[in-house]
Order: structure tokens, then sequence, then C-alpha cells
């Protein structure tokens, strides 16, 4: 089945009352953030989007596909199941090299040429990640940041999964506005579940959670998509400061005022 889009029917929230927000549509090539604060039903709203809610989770929300049912296989055939789910949780129980893994994955894909898509995932993955990863590491020796940002290029090239859910990137150490700026040259659907202001403002639509229910679906206008150009700013300052740092220098005034000088320019 060709995904044209998917729909969240609204359900109700911890108290039992009915959703402000009754139904919302992800088309591919958007990008949509879940915000709301630490407890409000964030990650309950993902994964009932991967599992395909039918009234049958606790918030009793229904998904459909093309403004249908989705088909059971969807949901019990792994082989069909078209949502990649990148969690906060990455402990893997192999030790496989890096390389061994993406070739076992690229195969059972059915990918053609391997060595061509195992290089582009890999490039993809070390875009994100301030630590290259290399082929014959094990994958149980790669810190959190790379393991992350390999599940995030492994789910995009190789599994090319037409939606893809990511849960708190911003706390892997990973170039977050680059992950979005890369993604969007993708045509899928990425939800992202975050307490960045960056992510929640670079996408095209947020919902926002409370005590479990949706209660606000905000378009990103013009004047936001302007505060987010002057936040990314910000933010590749921390992120030069974040280098600096990890290479094992120092950071004199000097370096500090010209970093800084980009906010007045």
């Amino acid at each position: 089945m060709e995904i044209r889009k998917i729909t969240i029917i609204g359900g109700n929230g911890k108290d039992g009352s009915k959703e402000a927000v009754e139904r919302f549509d992800l088309k591919m090539g958007d990008i949509v953030s879940i915000v709301g604060p630490t407890g409000c039903g964030k990650t309950t709203l993902i994964n009932d989007i991967e599992l395909f809610a039918n009234r049958n989770t606790p918030s009793g929300r229904q998904v459909l596909i093309n403004d249908e049912a989705v088909p059971e296989d969807f949901s019990f055939d792994p082989s069909k199941h078209p949502i990649a789910m990148i969690s906060q949780h990455t402990n893997f129980l192999s030790d496989l090299p890096v390389g061994e893994f993406l070739t076992i994955h690229a195969t059972v894909r059915g990918a053609e040429n391997i060595d061509k898509i195992l290089q582009e995932t890999l490039d993809f993955a070390n875009k994100l990640t301030g630590e290259a990863i290399i082929k014959e590491t094990a994958m149980t020796e790669l810190s959190g940041g790379q393991t992350r940002s390999l599940l995030i290029a492994d789910a995009v090239v190789i599994g090319n999964s037409p939606i893809i859910l990511l849960d708190e990137i911003e706390n892997a150490g990973i170039d977050r506005t680059k992950a979005l700026e890369l993604l969007k040259g993708y045509e899928k659907i990425f939800v992202f579940v975050t307490h960045d202001p960056c992510i929640a403002l670079l996408s095209d639509f947020r919902i926002v959670l409370k005590n479990g229910a949706m209660q606000r679906l905000i378009t990103t206008g013009q004047e936001e998509k302007s505060a987010a150009t002057e936040m990314k700013k910000m933010d590749d300052i921390m992120l030069s400061f974040r280098s600096i740092i990890r290479a094992g220098d120092e950071i004199s005034e000097d370096i500090l005022n010209e970093k800084m000088s980009v906010l007045t320019c």
C-alpha cells in the first residue's frame, strides 16, 4: 500500500475527557513536533501512532491510513510495518561490527548495491554525530549520540520507512538542526517528541499535550520561522563552544566575543 497520509483521531485524556484536537492529518513530507511538559502523554501519542491504535489503547485514539482502517498485516507483519521508531533506549544485544550490522539489514531489505547503500548510511550518520562512526566498531561500543545517529540514518536510508518517529533526539548530543535539514530532503513523515524550541519551530506544526490529551495544533507561522532562524544562530554558537571543549582547547574572552558577535549582526 502506498501511504499518502495518516490520520490521528482523538480519544480521551487521563481524566477521561474528550481531546480538544479531534483529528489531524500527516502527509508525506510533513515534519511535526509533539510538545508538552514531562508526563503529559507525548510518548503515549507516538506509541499510539506506532501501534496503529484502533480505539484499543488507553487513550481511545484511532489511526487511519489514506482515510481507511489500517490493514492487520501492517501491525503484525514486521516486514510490512511502515514505521521506524527511534526511542531513547538504544541498548544492543549484538556486538556485531557496524558494517556487518548494516549489511545484514540491507540484505534483508533486498538492497541491490549494498556497498553503496552502506556508505550512504554511514555518511548520513556522520553528519549528525561529533565522533565519526567507522564500519569496524562494534555496535555495543557506540556512544549514545553515535547510536541514535546511526539508527536514524539506518531507518531513513536502508529501512526506507515512510513514517519515522523520533523521541527526544536533543538528548543524544547530535546536531539536531542539521538532522532536520537532512531529513527534509526525504519525502517521509517525521514525528518528533521534543522539548527543544528549535526543533519545534522548525517543524511544520506542533501538537501540544497536557494531562494526556491533545490540546492544540499550532501551525508554524512566519514570525516563528523568523524566531527559529535567530535561535539557530544561538544553537550554532553553543555547538561551536562544545566542539572547542571536546577538542581540549580553552575558550578565551576573544573567542567568546567573536562567537557572540554573530547575534548582533
